[in-house]
């Protein structure tokens, strides 16, 4: 499989053969990617998949045991005071000054940069306008997130990482926060993304890596890796146990049976065909069918097709 895509000249961000282990476990498998300039990429992958690890990588915290990366053109080992001017981070534990207010806590991070956006910006881009003289210990857990990103943002930094930036925000908030990702990268900055939710990489990301074990099993587009693996439409079944799944396989057009989540999903080539011979197993009474609904596939399908698991096992 080729991983590379575009010419590293242009791109914000070249890795090749990036290798960490801790001791006899390889967290990070020799991957390598190119992310180009104004681009929103996106890293998905189980817990513990080597995600946070790639990301604390190439921000600098950490040193790599083998490969090369490459972020704005500088070495984030070598060249890290140049880099941190450039960038902003957002890490998923920061450690926060308690008795700061939500807005002297970004007043402090933009000083650390040359040209950082307005505190007032950012504020209202988070959604704590009315929290600025909150001290941070006091905010919920959501609103502790929005700032922890605001932080992230607010260097006007060429290239973010935002690792799992939207983990724990209600739905509102979460689509709040995609609003504002997609203004940045209209104004020319590129977006490095690991997250949890797949409609999140689906929607935002130009491209997005699979990650799991410590390697890249799959690269491209959202719309490219459904593509690659999914030809048929997906019937999802809801209560209905996984004893049911032997009868499920033999339906006309199934090509695939998957169970998570309480949910039964089938891969069908045949939909009218497969959806006809459930009506009729209803109608003997072998089956009981609830919740039945017809979709496309999508990127958490190709997820759980080849890592085998949910994301957030």
């Amino acid at each position: 499989m080729k991983q590379l895509k575009g010419s590293a000249d242009l791109a914000s961000i070249v890795v090749r053969e990036l290798t960490k282990r801790y001791g006899n476990l390889t967290a990070v498998n020799q991957i390598s990617l190119v992310v180009e300039t104004g681009e929103i990429f996106g890293m998905l992958g189980p817990n513990g998949a080597g995600k946070t690890t790639t990301v604390e990588i190439l921000v600098g915290l950490r040193t790599a045991d083998a490969g090369e990366v490459k972020v704005l053109g500088f070495d984030p080992v070598t060249e890290d005071k140049k880099l941190k001017r450039s960038i902003g981070v957002q890490l998923q534990m920061p450690a926060l000054f308690p008795r700061l207010t939500v807005e002297e806590a970004l007043q402090l991070n933009a000083t650390f940069y040359p040209d950082p956006f307005p505190v007032d910006q950012v504020l209202e881009w988070m959604g704590l306008t009315d929290r600025r003289k909150m001290f941070t210990h006091k905010l919920s857990g959501g609103q502790l997130q929005r700032l922890i990103v605001g932080m992230a943002i607010i260097g006007n930094g060429k290239v973010l990482f935002l690792d799992e930036p939207t983990t724990g925000l209600d739905p509102q908030a979460r689509h709040n926060l995609w609003d504002v990702f997609q203004l940045l990268q209209k104004m020319g900055k590129t977006i490095f993304l690991t997250t949890h939710y797949m409609e999140e990489a689906q929607y935002l990301c130009d491209r997005v890596a699979i990650i799991d074990h410590g390697s890249i099993i799959a690269l491209g587009t959202p719309d490219q890796l459904i593509g690659d693996q999914f030809e048929e439409k997906a019937i999802e079944l809801s209560e209905m146990g996984s004893e049911n799944e032997t009868i499920l396989r033999e339906l006309p057009g199934v090509t695939r049976v998957q169970t998570a989540h309480n949910q039964i999903t089938l891969y069908s080539t045949h939909v009218e065909a497969t959806i006809r011979e459930l009506i009729q197993l209803e109608a003997e009474q072998r089956l009981a069918i609830s919740g039945l609904a017809i979709r496309k596939a999508s990127l958490e399908d190709v997820f759980l097709k080849l890592t085998g698991r949910s994301i957030r096992q």
